[in-house]
Order: C-alpha cells, then sequence, then structure tokens
C-alpha cells in the first residue's frame, strides 16, 4: 500500500489540492484497507496547490478523472475503452505505473459525486492552453476507441473543453482529426473550404506554433507521443489540401 501512495504523492503538485485533491484522499482512504499512514502521506503534498506548475503527476491525474467522465457519458463503461485507458497507461509509464493508475482508475469510475466543472475550473487555472488541448485530443482518443464516438460521448467532451476554455475552433480542430471525410482537413487547420492559399499557409503556420511538441515537454518524454500524432495530423491535413490544390 505504501508503493501505491507513494506513487500517488510522488510528481504531483496542485492536483493534491482542490476538488481533485479531496476525491483523491476520499478514494485513498475507502479504497485501500489499512492505508491510514499512508493517507497522511499523501496530504502533505496539499500545500503545493499554490503552485502554478504542472507536473507530469498532474497531468497523469487529471486524464484519469476526465477519462472516467468521457467513458460514464453513454451509461456504459464499455471494457474495450477501459482497455484503451490501461493500454495508453502502459504505453507511457510501464506496467507497475499503470498498474496503479488503474487502481485509481476504478475508484474515479465508481464515484458519482464529482462536479465535472469543479475538476475542470482546477485544470483549467493551472494548466497551460497546450496541456489542455492535449487532454481533449486524449479524450476523443478514448470516445473513438471502442471504432464509434456517440453523440453523448461529443457532448460530453464539448462541456470540458468549454470549462477548460477550449476555444470552439480549437475543439473543432481536434475532433476532425477522429474523422476521415473530405471536410475533415480543413477543419484541422481550422480554415473554411474557400480559404484562399496564403489564408491555409498562415493557418498552419500558426498550428504547427501552437501544437509543436516542445510545448509539452515540461510533462516527461511519455506525454510526447499524443502530442506528435496530434502534430502529425496537422501536417498530414497541411499536406492533403496541398495536393488537393495542386499547390
Amino acid at each position: 500500500m505504501k508503493k501505491f501512495a507513494s506513487w500517488i504523492g510522488a510528481g504531483i503538485g496542485w492536483a493534491a489540492g482542490g476538488p481533485i485533491g479531496a476525491a483523491l484522499g476520499y478514494l485513498i482512504v475507502s479504497a485501500l484497507k489499512g492505508a491510514t499512514s499512508d493517507y497522511s502521506e499523501f496530504q502533505t503534498n496539499n500545500n503545493t496547490y499554490t503552485n502554478k506548475t504542472t507536473q507530469a503527476g498532474d497531468f497523469e491525474i487529471s486524464l484519469l478523472f476526465l477519462a472516467a467522465i468521457v467513458i460514464k457519458a453513454d451509461g456504459k463503461i464499455l471494457q474495450k475503452e477501459l482497455d484503451y485507458v490501461r493500454t495508453y497507461f502502459v504505453q507511457m509509464y510501464g506496467k507497475d505505473r499503470a498498474n496503479n493508475a488503474f487502481k485509481l482508475f476504478k475508484g474515479i469510475i465508481n464515484d458519482t459525486t464529482l462536479s465535472t466543472q469543479e475538476v475542470c475550473t482546477q485544470i483549467r487555472n493551472h494548466m497551460t492552453a497546450e496541456s489542455r488541448s492535449q487532454l481533449i485530443h486524449f479524450l476523443f482518443a478514448i470516445a473513438k476507441s471502442d471504432g464509434h464516438v456517440a453523440d453523448i460521448e461529443i457532448q460530453t467532451i464539448q462541456s470540458i473543453a468549454n470549462y477548460l476554455y477550449i476555444s470552439q475552433a480549437n475543439f473543432n480542430s481536434i475532433k476532425a482529426m477522429f474523422y476521415d471525410n473530405s471536410e475533415s482537413a480543413y477543419q484541422i487547420l481550422e480554415v473554411e473550404k474557400t480559404a484562399t492559399n496564403d489564408e491555409l499557409k498562415k493557418a498552419y503556420r500558426r498550428l504547427v506554433k501552437e501544437h509543436h511538441p516542445d510545448k509539452l515537454a515540461h510533462l516527461g518524454e511519455e506525454h510526447l507521443k499524443g502530442a506528435q500524432e496530434k502534430f502529425q495530423k496537422i501536417q498530414e491535413a497541411y499536406e492533403t489540401i496541398k495536393k488537393e490544390r495542386g499547390i
């Protein structure tokens, strides 16, 4: 149990306070029998709540809470979605850390008291725009893991994006990355199909700058894969339109 509590405490700054920290504390003492001493170890991190620098642990915990909200959105908890989250965490953190994360995730899934707005407000107040955008990208990947993004899942992710102050254009761009149709390339680049070549090039350069993986370097190498996938989607969309227009 002490190993689990140490994992919770390590690398977590602002997530140890506010509604997320309160939920974490409750889950630890309710889900882990005899973990009182371990919980006291975690509590010492509440003093770091005023630290606005996002650490890898903050991003990791945020992913777990938001993923649980999306998975429960359609009233069904599908094994494919749970497997995707587990696989994603194993790829990023390795088996031991992923197993610890999943112990916590099971408790979050069953928590019916947590407010989506409160969780998102805490994340928004302490996380950069680039990191918040990456969270939305991950949530769409979860929703698509069963082969179909349900309308209720889109609505839930849209609601989360609104609470995180993600612009509608950015949201539509990320959403388009998970659909394969003729309009997706333009939506990814946040331009209309009638945009001029100069407008297209300007939009591409702006998005490349905004979503460059280096902007998430502070979260650690394990989080760069998702950022690189999104970055690649932007490049592919630009190449698709260039080929279509013959430029």
